[in-house]
């Protein structure tokens, strides 16, 4: 019955797509197991690389990099704004060049998986829509709407159209082998009720209806109708099993880390925890695993949503924001990766044989087709280690861990105990220096009256500026009576504005009388202050400042920002004055942003002022600008903003995105791996800058006269950017040794022959860099983390000279650990572990001439 039911849903989806478009191969489908690829089931590894977080430049390395770490696929979402950023005008340029993207991932031997939405959430601006898209007449988004419909039907219709045309579905050869419809709707459908399963539905249909020979996806959505696949997001989900029997298990977006915003901690992951969540998935019949992210990239422009989202969109992933190995975490993974390719064929041919090993303890036993047996053993315990009998052996499971048997004897791979090195990264200073400063002084105290118009009321911000900027003014004038109190030495009069901004500041009579920010969790925030006002007319000015537009949720159409009010005077002779329903002038945007001057044709036309006092008047809204000429090397760059406040800023024309030195606040008193995972868990940097350091592409810059522009709102001192280098300053390794009874043995699985044998540690500094020196060594049980590794009671004597001889002055190298490497057991009858911690600086040119002829 359930293979009569496979073969009518194929047989179904291949009628469908030849009756919408044209007779093509059906070469990618699915069954209860997995996705089929050209007839055969495959255990599938992605990981979410997303093009526009990146430059062209730099999407071949990541994508090796991301095919080194053992990746079969590349995921990325496709967003609406960027590539239609006014109705019927699209932008397939640059870092939104999305067939370039998906044939560089087909280059690599990699196949894509390309999440149209074209909701995509994603902590991008407005959730991926089109900001025009808000003043369609009659829309609601994400429901059952005829406007939004038809708006996103044409937007997928044009990808996927796009797509076809360059050949880039696996039905035509190309690497494409799964598509999704709708992003995390099925919260939104259950509010919305019948609206929102007949819009679900039909967004399904027509997904369907579109002929790509590939199968379609939506995640978290449990009804998806058939032959569309509802998948799984989260930290875990070895929980979820899909809404039929005979559609594929499929974790869509399994978090690697998670989002920082503006004020927060950075909150990262452990690898262990990563690896024993993945490994639990596979155990219960996953089969399709897709990191969000892979590598997180960077948010350039203004494309943070959130809002407050930062710029750096990192998500401690394995492959970094700059795009550099992020490790232990990607080596982890890919050895992860490995172990799981061997159980394939068993994983995919039965269903497994689940045995109890004890209370929080379990087998689950595959069994291939030809005979073969994997795995899986586990230990949910979160506090203490197992020992376990298992086929007749005994088997020690750390707390929180999986270890995995492809020939169910043997462990290969244990998610708790990590064996790749710890890389050390840090920002060192460049050659570049910042030279010619200039500054340039937004006027507030007047307003160019062809750019602004008059309303009595508050205005909704975005309504007003359409998103064209993140600054939009609010002026009146009040006039204060020379027989008020407070003039003759009283209480000064109170400001109070009510606001569902961002950010606000606040002008009287043309200097900053002080500013006031929301939160990502509580937007509408107040500013009350004290304001020195004069007799006669006094000149109220508002800067309200996005962050980012709101990226999830629903009802987009209806969200408002801005100074909403009341706006009001508390404390006058008269009583309270309310402002709100007053006549305001409003303007969109800044001179400095009209005046174009962060290009280089732009900003000839203000005077700008020469830089020598900048640092002593740090003025607010103030722009800068400097030239600066390209630095040595090739290592990834960013700028330090630490002396600056809050603002934008912009190389060569190109905006690297918004900067702002808010504090981190949280909870930073250590992580464990084991326990499930939040990102309340492992918080790193409270009391430091959220954000320091902003990627600057080095495609982006020339060798000499690099022109770099900023508008600080706050005040800051300029002078002291600088332009760093992310750089490997250290790597470290902390490898237990095998059980003696193990030897050496091979396995055989879809025509690759592994080796394991006794373990090695590997060392590796960056490119062009080698290792200097050995900061500390010792085989036997040495106690701490990298950084802070301290000698155990049992130490080998000779560890420092074992490296010294292996490793001084190579790029890598490896080091095996057993007894007869280090002389002698230093102390038999006890698991000992090889500790170390080696320090990475540039070669010299003799030592690149060494390494690159060897």
């Amino acid at each position: 019955m359930e293979t009569n039911s496979i073969s009518k849903w194929v047989f179904m989806f291949c009628l469908v797509l030849y009756l919408g478009s044209q007779l093509i191969q059906c070469s990618v489908t699915y069954d209860r197991k997995a996705i089929v690829i050209n007839g055969q089931r495959r255990i599938l590894i992605s990981g979410s690389i997303h093009y526009p977080r990146s430059t062209p430049d730099m999407w071949e390395d990541l994508i090796r990099k991301a095919k080194d770490g053992g990746l079969d696929v590349v995921e990325t979402y496709v967003f609406w704004n960027v590539h239609e950023p006014s109705p019927g005008i699209y932008n397939f340029e640059g870092r939104y060049d999305l067939v370039r993207f998906i044939k560089t991932i087909q280059k690599a031997g990699l196949y894509a998986h390309l999440r149209i939405g074209p909701y995509v959430c994603a902590e991008w601006n407005f959730g991926g829509f089109p900001v025009w898209l808000k003043y369609v007449p009659g829309i609601s988004f994400r429901t059952d709407n005829e406007p939004f419909k038809m708006a996103m039907q044409g937007f997928t219709e044009k990808i996927v159209n796009l797509m076809k045309s360059e050949n880039l579905f696996e039905s035509q050869g190309g690497p494409i082998i799964l598509s999704q419809i709708e992003n995390e709707y099925g919260s939104q459908a259950k509010a919305l009720g019948a609206a929102g399963h007949e819009y679900m539905t039909w967004a399904a249909n027509m997904a369907v209806g579109l002929g790509t020979g590939v199968p379609w996806v939506m995640c978290k959505e449990d009804d998806a109708p058939d032959p569309v696949i509802n998948t799984c997001n989260g930290f875990y989900c070895d929980a979820f099993t899909p809404n039929k029997p005979y559609k594929p298990t499929i974790w869509t977006e399994a978090w690697s880390g998670w989002f920082t915003e503006f004020g927060g901690s950075i909150r990262q992951r452990p690898v262990q925890d990563m690896a024993f969540a993945v490994a639990r998935f596979i155990q219960k019949g996953g089969s399709f695993v897709n990191y969000y992210m892979y590598h997180g990239g960077t948010n350039f422009g203004r494309s943070a949503g959130g809002p407050f989202i930062t710029t750096s969109y990192d998500y401690d992933a394995p492959l970094d924001e700059y795009g550099l190995i992020r490790q232990p975490k990607h080596g982890h993974l890919k050895e992860l990766h490995r172990a799981i390719k061997l159980c394939e064929r068993a994983l995919v041919s039965a269903d497994p044989t689940v045995t109890s090993l004890g209370g929080f303890q379990q087998a689950h036993v595959f069994s291939s087709e030809t005979g073969g047996c994997s795995a899986f053993l586990s230990n949910y315990d979160s506090k203490s280690a197992a020992r376990v009998m298992f086929n007749n052996m005994h088997y020690n499971l750390p707390p929180w861990s999986i270890s995995i048997l492809p020939d169910c004897r043997n462990v290969v791979f244990n998610t708790a105990k990590v064996g790749v090195q710890t890389s050390q990264m840090e920002m060192l200073p460049t050659n570049a220096e910042m030279f010619s400063w200039e500054t340039y002084n937004e006027d507030v105290s007047s307003l160019d009256d062809s750019s602004t118009f008059t309303s009595y009321g508050l205005l909704e911000q975005i309504n007003v500026t359409r998103d064209t900027s993140d600054y939009l003014w609010y002026k009146t004038s009040v006039d204060i009576s020379s027989s008020e109190s407070f003039l003759r030495g009283g209480e000064l009069p109170t400001l109070i504005v009510e606001s569902r901004g961002h950010a606000l500041h606040v002008f009287i009579n043309g200097q900053l009388s002080g500013s006031a920010f929301g939160t990502r969790e509580d937007r509408r925030f107040t500013f009350t202050e004290k304001v020195n006002l004069h007799a006669g007319t006094n000149r109220i000015a508002l800067l309200s400042v996005a962050v980012g537009l709101q990226n999830i949720g629903g009802h987009f159409e209806t969200w408002n920002t801005g100074v909403l009010g009341p706006v009001a005077l508390h404390g006058l002779d008269q009583g309270n004055w309310e402002l709100s329903g007053a006549k305001w002038t409003y303007q969109v945007g800044l001179k400095g942003e009209a005046m174009n001057l962060v290009s280089l044709n732009g900003f000839s036309s203000v005077e700008w002022m020469q830089g020598s006092l900048i640092a002593q008047k740090q003025q607010p809204l103030t722009w800068h600008k400097a030239y600066f000429n390209a630095p040595d090397g090739d290592e990834p760059l960013a700028l330090d903003m630490g002396s600056m406040g809050k603002g934008q800023v912009w190389i060569n024309g190109q905006s690297i995105g918004r900067y702002w030195l808010a504090y981190a606040t949280g909870n930073c008193n250590g992580c464990s791996y084991s326990g499930m995972f939040r990102p309340t868990k492992c918080q790193l940097g409270c009391g430091q800058p959220t954000q320091r350091w902003y990627h600057v592409p080095r495609s982006w810059l020339k060798p000499t006269q690099n022109l770099l522009v900023l508008f600080e709102e706050l005040g800051g001192d300029p002078t002291r950017i600088s332009l760093t280098k992310r750089s490997v300053t250290g790597v470290c390794a902390d490898v237990t040794e095998y059980h003696p009874n193990i030897k050496n043995w091979h396995i055989e699985s879809y025509g690759r022959t592994e080796e394991f044998h006794k373990p090695k540690v590997h060392l590796q500094c960056g490119p062009g860099q080698s290792i200097s020196s050995i900061k500390f060594a010792s085989f036997g049980t040495p106690l701490g983390t990298c950084g802070s590794f301290q000698q155990g009671t049992c130490h080998a004597p000779n560890s420092y000279g074992i490296f010294e001889k292996k490793c001084i002055g190579k790029q890598r190298c490896l080091v095996t650990i057993s007894n007869s490497n280090f002389g002698q057991d230093p102390c038999p009858n006890i698991m000992k572990r090889l500790s170390v911690e080696a320090i990475c600086a540039p070669m010299s040119p003799t030592t690149i001439q060494s390494n690159s002829r060897g």
